[in-house]
């Protein structure tokens, strides 16, 4: 039962005294506080909220993730993170997204899976209620958690580079930022690095200081693969700062690591190779589908032809800069279609579902 406030208990005496209209303002006035206190669940109890970064249960775990998964145990201590890095303030990810994480989880059931992002805030009890935080939280390897840029970058080259308030004027600011991440994550923590609109298909922690050949001379950072202060990521942050051009796509990424392997090298053409303990893997083993033939992964392909095209593959690149406008039809046999079905049943059975 309801009990009135006895702010409200005195201004009834006061109503009661003067005008019959007032006791109607009155009524209203109280119906409002009644709505907005159960609306806001100031009343509601504390026991009953979660922990912190607790995630809400509309999803059925056992339903999208079969109890037969064998990471019941949670991640080991030993084995390196596997990061994911949204910096943007965006909150409600998308199939993709869900997919990556999901996908990384299944592959890595003994590493940790972080996923930061900007637009969750520090202190918050609870993550936005989105569907997709209620299905990855039936993995406990996945952990969500804020993205704190100015604490991420302290005690490295990027620290003074990041406070330059001009920066958010650049064209390319997320892009850039997620660049910074990667290298400063690596630099300082170690691990796997994966870009948002990957598809995980085998276990990466046995590719140690490495990264991706995109296309011919080309290195991507969508996928890295460091030991915590190795000398590459130190040099790596190093350029950004030095050979800084926020206004160019791709200068602080694809060009950045394509520059210092070379100069790591002294190579003038990017190679599939193994130098100074740096390895430049083959297309095929991340970026099996060049960027420029991104449709096909919205073509029909028999199991034979997935099978040969993924033998030699450890995860494969959506490209969702170029990709993300596209009808998928699922279920479909679709090479997509197909990787979400294998390698992401949960976010698939989602995507059915809706």
């Amino acid at each position: 039962m309801l009990r009135m406030p006895s702010c409200l208990l005195k201004l009834t005496r006061v109503v009661l005294s003067h005008k019959p209209w007032a006791l109607f303002i009155l009524i209203v006035t109280f119906i409002s506080f009644v709505y907005h206190k159960l609306h806001w669940g100031i009343w509601e109890d504390p026991n009953s909220r979660g922990p912190p970064y607790g995630l809400s249960d509309e999803i059925s775990c056992a339903h999208y993730v079969p109890s037969s998964l064998n990471i019941a145990a949670g991640p080991s201590p030993s084995t390196g993170n596997v990061f994911f890095v949204e910096t943007s303030e965006q909150t409600t990810p998308s199939y993709l997204f869900s997919c990556s994480v999901e996908s990384a989880a299944r592959a890595h059931p003994g590493s940790r899976v972080k996923v930061l992002m900007k637009g969750v805030a520090k202190g918050n009890t609870s993550l936005p209620k989105h569907w997709a935080f209620s299905l990855l939280s039936c993995f406990p390897n996945v952990e969500i958690q804020p993205l704190d840029l100015t604490e991420l970058f302290s005690g490295t080259p990027l620290a003074q580079w990041y406070l330059q308030p001009q920066r958010y004027q650049e064209p390319h600011i997320l892009a850039v930022l997620s660049d910074a991440c990667r290298i400063v994550l690596m630099w300082k923590f170690g691990g796997i690095y994966l870009d948002t609109d990957f598809i995980v298909l085998k276990n990466l922690q046995n590719l140690t200081n490495a990264l991706g050949i995109q296309s011919e001379d080309v290195l991507n950072g969508a996928f890295l693969s460091f030991k915590p202060k190795h000398e590459f990521m130190e040099l790596c942050m190093q350029d950004f700062v030095q050979n800084y051009n926020g206004w160019v796509w791709g200068r602080q990424g694809p060009e950045l690591l394509t520059r210092v392997f070379k100069k790591w090298c002294s190579l003038r053409t990017i190679k599939s190779m193994s130098c100074k303990g740096v390895s430049a893997l083959a297309p095929e083993a991340v970026y099996p589908i060049p960027w420029q033939d991104w449709k096909k992964l919205f073509e029909a392909v028999s199991a034979l032809e997935l099978h040969k095209l993924l033998e030699h593959t450890y995860a494969v690149h959506i490209w969702n800069k170029l990709s993300h406008g596209t009808k998928l039809e699922i279920p479909s046999q679709a090479l997509l279609a197909q990787l979400y079905s294998q390698f992401c049943p949960a976010t698939y059975a989602k995507m059915k579902q809706d």
